[in-house]
């Protein structure tokens, strides 16, 4: 490999992983090395903007930690998370979309029964969820784990405020439950407010050089799970929100798009009485089977 230049650089680089023995991994470095390199010849890359963009991966990966996940928003704002989402879930029509899983997941929040109140002191006006899940065919799927995460209505979901192992901050508004055996579930949290992903750090700054803007519409996360049927990681998103039409990860899809029926002081859906207004929210998700039955 003597005497290369800028013409034959490429294939220099392919030839030196011709001993690959993982099929996947030499197809898919193969094509990372091309497109890299086309990348680079097409907007002629200079050594100040290659240093540049080292810079600013270092601070990508100094600002994650176990609370925050730079590269998630970094590839989520680019919209390669949604991308990836969009084409490893081809599914049916009548099945619900999915969309991005998002940074804050965490594994390890609370089992819930039905009707309680996952939201565990996080704040926000009172909302009552409602909905169903059921397979392609209208089948009630009983006993599916549904996860469940959102935001309190500052904008912060609970892994951003601490030590996660804080019982006084761990685990809000985030819970397990399982449907029922008719398919459906019902549990009580809070209102979905819009928020703006962290924009504190390295991603945050490419926003602005870019002239976005780094808010998410309001939504609730869903991770449904049941056995024959694939998983589904999707968001319920709140309408006429704002943001709808210019979501920073590109995660919005008009079926996943719904009311918040807002109601005064009075009964609620799980007869308790409310003394100050709620919400409620109703939403039926349809899982598409699982090819192995599993």
């Amino acid at each position: 490999m003597r005497n290369i230049n800028e013409d034959t650089i490429t294939q220099a680089v392919l030839e030196a992983m011709a001993g690959c023995t993982n099929d996947r991994l030499r197809t898919v470095m193969t094509s990372l090395v091309q497109h890299l390199h086309s990348f680079a010849r097409d907007v002629k890359l200079t050594e100040d903007e290659w240093r540049y963009a080292i810079d600013f991966l270092t601070d990508v990966g100094h600002i994650t930690d176990d609370k925050r996940q730079e590269f998630v928003l970094l590839s989520d704002t680019l919209g390669l998370s949604m991308l990836v989402t969009t084409q490893n879930n081809r599914k049916p029509v009548e099945c619900t979309e999915a969309t991005v899983l998002g940074p804050f997941f965490v594994m390890g929040a609370p089992e819930y029964r039905n009707g309680d109140d996952i939201s565990n002191g996080a704040a926000g006006l009172p909302c009552f969820v409602t909905g169903s899940v059921r397979g392609l065919s209208g089948e009630p799927v009983a006993g599916a784990s549904l996860e469940v995460w959102q935001s309190d209505e500052d904008g912060y979901y609970d892994v951003q405020y601490g030590d996660p192992q804080d019982a006084n901050v761990a685990y809000q508004a985030r819970g397990r439950l399982r449907t029922l055996p008719d398919g459906r579930f019902h549990f009580r949290s809070i209102l979905a407010e819009a928020y703006p992903i962290p924009h504190d750090g390295p991603v945050g700054r490419m926003l602005d050089a870019l002239g976005r803007h780094p808010w998410r519409p309001a939504h609730l996360h869903f991770w449904i799970k049941a056995p024959g049927y694939e998983p589904l990681i999707t968001h319920v998103f709140r309408n006429g929100d704002k943001y709808l039409d210019s979501d920073s990860v590109f995660g919005v899809r008009s079926t996943l798009v719904v009311d918040w029926v807002q109601h005064p002081p009075g009964v609620a859906p799980d007869g308790t009485v409310m003394d100050t207004a709620f919400n409620t929210l109703n939403y039926d998700f349809v899982l598409n089977p699982s090819e192995h039955g599993s």
